[in-house]
């Protein structure tokens, strides 16, 4: 039997398990996908936001200043890449003005430092490329980004090495109250456990309802995203924001931790839980927007665009409570949840004790992870020295982003284990260039097939019926 169970792999379930692990604990995650991060985690705009956006008192303002205090450790500790570039909210009016001032003043009431209005010379200084239209900005020096799914990754890792479980293609069907917790049943495989945490995501609400708490309900929220090469990743030092409207905070662009220029998202309530669909309409809006902000992007190296859907709880803030003995819901983890990830893994800790989960420290807990890209930032006399350990090293399989065969196998070996291409290439960034994965896509067929012991074929592109190749049509070699 577990001490707990965590539903859902994304940021926030990945965060808690990572915190729950310091502690001597039987913790199980449970994940409806053949991965983790799979969810709103694997498409999002990467933000570390500052926390002025977030109405003063709301668990959104409180988790998002605390998660963005706490990342720069975390992400450390993780092997993350992570970096303070601060962020512009940008206005072209004097109406413009009036809201960056109000979002001012809402930021130093939640405890945001730096915060100040800058305008003219300063302002151009800090982003040259802006448009000449822009007149004012709101500038936040604590604003960061990060990779979402690389710190997922590594965060559900670091709780597996620390003695966590983890079980895949668990898609939670019923929950039964017990007479000393709970039963959380797929179609394959009943768990029990003594306490439930729900970090469903999208599914939340469902995952609610079969305990019997229908208060709150969750509709997803569509962005679509435009990615460019890495040559565009400096066009921008800072994130740029448009001043937000009640829909969010529009089209932004902003660099990457990996050095490409990230464009969107649009916004849209929508429906159907699984539309991720890109459309033209989508793009339209995200190009127009985007060039009446920043001079001279280039749209023609643009390399990828994506979807992504975002959890919206019915509440207008972050729904974290305990309905029930044992059971506790972190649904509607909307934007800003991926910074708010840290801060409320450690209020459920807190959360847990007043439901009376008796919490001891590990003597032998581990919070470090080896970074996965520790291999590409060595020096080349260390390089050298991997090399001569490892050959595998020593031979490129990603041309565009330079991945070797080494760290690809790596990663395959390395909790939780990538079982697709798309699991190595969030990963490793192998198949991320701007051919997307059109060379090196056969090689990494060939070493999940070996790594798993399963014919070439049965290799998918992203789990269920994506296989990549459906029959030899020459003998073996």
């Amino acid at each position: 039997m577990y001490d707990i169970t965590v539903i859902g792999a994304g940021v926030i379930g990945g965060m808690i398990a990572r915190e729950l692990a310091k502690y001597e604990l039987k913790i199980c995650i449970v994940e409806r996908e053949g991965d983790v991060a799979m969810g709103a985690t694997r498409a999002n705009s990467a933000i570390v936001h500052a926390g002025f956006d977030a109405a003063e008192g709301s668990l959104k303002a409180r988790f998002n200043v605390r998660g963005s205090e706490m990342m720069e450790k975390v992400a450390e500790e993780l092997g993350v890449k992570y970096k303070r570039n601060g962020s512009l909210v940008i206005g072209f009016c004097e109406e413009d003005l009036k809201t960056l001032k109000a979002l001012e003043e809402r930021g130093n009431k939640n405890g945001v430092r730096g915060l100040r209005i800058v305008s003219g010379e300063e302002l151009f200084k800090i982003e040259p490329n802006l448009s000449k239209n822009v007149r004012y900005a709101l500038y936040a020096p604590t604003g960061a980004i990060v990779c979402p799914y690389e710190l997922t990754v590594a965060a559900i890792g670091n709780a597996m090495d620390n003695g966590a479980d983890l079980k895949l293609d668990f898609e939670v069907t019923d929950i039964r109250k017990t007479d000393d917790g709970y039963d959380v049943i797929s179609s394959g495989e009943t768990v029990r456990t003594r306490y439930v945490i729900n970090a469903a995501g999208l599914y939340s609400d469902r995952i609610a309802a079969m305990t019997g708490d229908s208060s709150f309900s969750v509709h997803p929220r569509r962005g679509e995203y435009i990615l460019l090469d890495k040559e565009c990743g400096s066009l921008v030092n800072t994130t740029v924001f448009r001043t937000p409207s009640k829909m969010g905070k529009g089209i932004l662009i902003s660099p990457t931790v990996d050095g490409n220029l990230l464009l969107g998202p649009t916004s849209e309530d929508m429906t159907d839980k699984e539309d991720r669909k890109t459309t033209a309409k989508g793009f339209e809006k995200v190009i127009k927007e985007a060039a009446e902000d920043v001079d001279g992007i280039p749209f023609n190296k643009v390399i990828t665009s994506f979807c992504g859907l975002r959890a919206v709880g019915s509440t207008g803030d972050f729904i974290i409570n305990s309905p029930f003995a044992n059971f506790i819901n972190v649904a509607g983890i909307e934007s800003p949840g991926l910074t708010s990830a840290p801060a409320i893994a450690e209020y459920i800790v807190g959360l847990l004790e007043k439901n009376g989960a008796k919490l001891s420290r590990k003597k032998e807990h581990n919070p470090i992870r080896r970074p996965m890209h520790y291999f590409r930032e060595a020096s080349f006399e260390e390089k050298n020295e991997i090399i001569k350990r490892d050959k595998a090293f020593g031979r490129i399989v990603c041309r565009c982003e330079e991945v070797t065969e080494g760290e690809i196998l790596e990663a395959i070996r390395t909790n939780p284990r990538p079982r697709d291409l798309d699991g190595v290439k969030r990963r490793t960034r192998a198949q991320m260039g701007r051919c997307q994965g059109g060379f090196c896509s056969p090689y990494i067929v060939e070493l999940l097939a070996r790594e798993m012991n399963i014919p070439y074929e049965e290799v998918t592109k992203f789990g269920g019926n994506s296989r990549v190749n459906l029959a030899r049509t020459k003998g073996e070699a």
